[in-house]
């Protein structure tokens, strides 16, 4: 049995660090999932507690995971939600069903949302029970780990202060066996994006110089093209993958196209086009279209 599961990880491995594709990141949380159910074309008042919110989510989630597009010889991994984790997809358990029916590696999103700004960053707030999660995620299948801290502004202590945070408790998960998406993603609507970009690439390498293990990294596509490539090279980054950050598809295929080596974790520009309403071929068509021209920014 020891065996086996470490075949599987060490498949889940190689997959993440070598094969073409993009990841999918579906792990809409409570504070943002009113805001992905009505673009999906589900109103507010088609449910009245967090309860049917999330069921109305997870059938979201199921539609796009089991159509015919959304396989792994396009998609390498997909970022689940805790309660999507929790839950199941045609009678097996979510991470279960991305590896076995999809080969698409299982990531789980960790974090617990945002601390209020301060020094120009907002940090990622306390995440408690973080170690018995990641060993309950393990016992799920799951690969890896995703969590997100904001940069509001150039400031070169916010700065330092955000990737710190984040490798510290990237640490902290790799000592429990999963293998971590760091997140200090840069606001795109910043005036100074280009700077943050600079102080933060900066201060990442210190980190990765030090590192004895390898953590993946996942940014907004930056202002000058190839910035990331010093990262996307360094021995202890197994991927480096792009947020949209509120881009719409076009935008972000366009703009990530012209970053070699890194590679699409879209949320919102995954799912824009599809609805409730559409039939399957109509959904299924739609998906087709969007993780076709996600893959193809990809692999530039």
């Amino acid at each position: 049995m020891l065996a086996s599961v470490g075949t599987v990880i060490q498949d889940m491995l190689e997959k993440v660090r070598s094969a073409q594709g993009f990841i999918a990141a579906l792990d809409q949380s409570g504070g943002s999932t009113p805001k992905a159910l009505r673009a999906y074309g589900v109103a507010d008042d088609q449910w009245s507690n967090d309860d049917e919110m999330f069921d109305l989510i997870h059938q979201m989630r199921t539609r796009i995971v089991t159509c015919p597009a959304f396989t792994g010889e396009r998609i390498l991994a997909a970022i689940l939600f805790e309660q999507t984790m929790d839950r199941q997809i045609e009678g097996r358990g979510s991470a279960e069903y991305l590896w076995s029916a999809k080969r698409v590696v299982p990531f789980l999103k960790v974090d617990k949302g945002l601390a209020d700004e301060a020094d120009g960053v907002q940090l990622m707030k306390p995440i408690p029970g973080l170690d018995e999660l990641v060993a309950r995620a393990v016992g799920l299948g799951v690969f890896g780990t995703k969590m997100r801290s904001v940069v509001k502004a150039a400031s070169e202590s916010g700065i330092a202060a955000i990737v710190d945070q984040q490798f510290a408790v990237g640490e902290q998960i790799l000592d429990g066996g999963l293998v971590p998406i760091l997140e200090p993603e840069v606001d795109i609507t910043i005036a100074d994006k280009a700077e943050a970009e600079a102080i933060m690439r900066d201060r990442i390498i210190e980190h990765l110089d030090g590192a004895r293990r390898k953590v993946m990294l996942k940014l907004s596509i930056p202002s000058v093209d190839d910035f990331y490539r010093p990262l996307i090279e360094h021995d202890k980054v197994l991927r480096v993958v792009a947020l949209s950050g509120g881009y719409d598809r076009a935008e972000a295929n366009e703009r990530l196209a012209r970053n070699h080596g890194m590679i699409a974790s879209f949320s919102r520009a995954l799912a824009e086009g599809i609805t409730a309403e559409q039939t399957d071929a109509e959904f299924n068509a739609e998906m087709d279209e969007a993780i076709g021209s996600i893959f193809a920014a990809s692999i530039t």
